[in-house]
């Protein structure tokens, strides 16, 4: 009878993974496309696609770094700065946030939860207008600090984190905590925020790349050539003139603008996986 069942069940088995691999397949094509002709000429891009590397690596690499108009380290050191600081920003006070909402009762919790749940629903297109002339008025516009302090209040994260609290973390453990005279901010510090680990690092990698990947507010707020994020130099090096137009330095500027997010994946992914095993009490 077992072995019936197993008969039947190999073909689906079998489909399964012709998906999944086709599915990776397309996921990865793309991704060897653009790692392919970063190292290939202008010329050669232009006769077509190719499997095969070229030999113009390091030619688009020194092209890329010798740009006055295109100051790639600058960029990469503004986007660092701005994607670190949303990922820490948003994890952490998202994660304060869901903790408050859920192991404090409070006569506003549910109207706080619904009017967190709003702003989620709100476009950033809508509030572009109105979040440029408050950041003029606070003299804060061409700086760093307006891409990255939002990132303070980040519903999506919240939700997120609030949904895997609810899930992992005991109130008994809480209370257990507070019973032992553990301060509230030393209790979510050393008790909840290792448990939540996991969460925290899924959000803090979908943080990073959304921030590093963040075109539209830069665009708006950053005028000055070396404060300005890779995304936008991208799009500067993109709409040059056609003259002067090399799809080489293209390929090879978004190849560098790829590989941090590559190692933050690699890093927290660790993370997320051992953080699979933490666990609360058993009631």
């Amino acid at each position: 009878m077992r072995e019936t069942k197993e008969k039947s069940g190999a073909p689906f088995t079998v489909f399964v993974h012709i998906v999944l691999i086709f599915l990776a397949f397309l996921c990865l094509f793309f991704f060897y496309i653009l790692v392919i002709n970063s190292t290939r000429s202008h010329s050669m891009i232009q006769k077509g696609f190719s499997f095969i590397p070229g030999k113009s690596f390091l030619v688009n690499f020194k092209h890329v770094l010798a740009d006055a108009n295109i100051p790639v380290l600058s960029g990469i050191k503004n986007s660092l700065i701005v994607s670190t600081c949303s990922a820490v920003l948003a994890t952490y006070f998202s994660a304060m946030t869901a903790y408050g909402l859920y192991a404090y009762d409070f006569k506003l919790k549910k109207p706080a939860f619904v009017f967190i749940m709003l702003i989620l629903s709100m476009p950033t297109q809508v509030s572009a207008l109105g979040f440029v002339q408050l950041v003029t008025n606070m003299h804060m516009i061409n700086t760093l600090w307006p891409l990255f302090l939002p990132a303070i209040a980040s519903p999506a994260v919240f939700y997120f984190m609030y949904s895997y609290i609810q899930s992992s973390l005991p109130l008994e453990l809480v209370e257990a905590a507070r019973m032992d005279g553990c301060g509230e901010f030393r209790t979510f510090n050393r008790i909840v925020l290792p448990i939540m680990k996991p969460a925290i690092a899924v959000q803090a990698i979908f943080a990073f790349v959304s921030s590093w990947n963040n075109y539209f507010i830069p665009a708006l707020i950053i005028s000055d050539n070396k404060k300005k994020t890779l995304p936008i130099l991208i799009a500067a090096l993109r709409s040059a003139d056609f003259l002067k137009f090399d799809m080489g330095k293209v390929y090879m500027l978004i190849t560098i603008a790829i590989v941090p997010i590559i190692i933050v994946y690699l890093f927290l992914s660790r993370f997320i996986v051992d953080g699979v095993t933490l666990g609360g009490v058993k009631e």
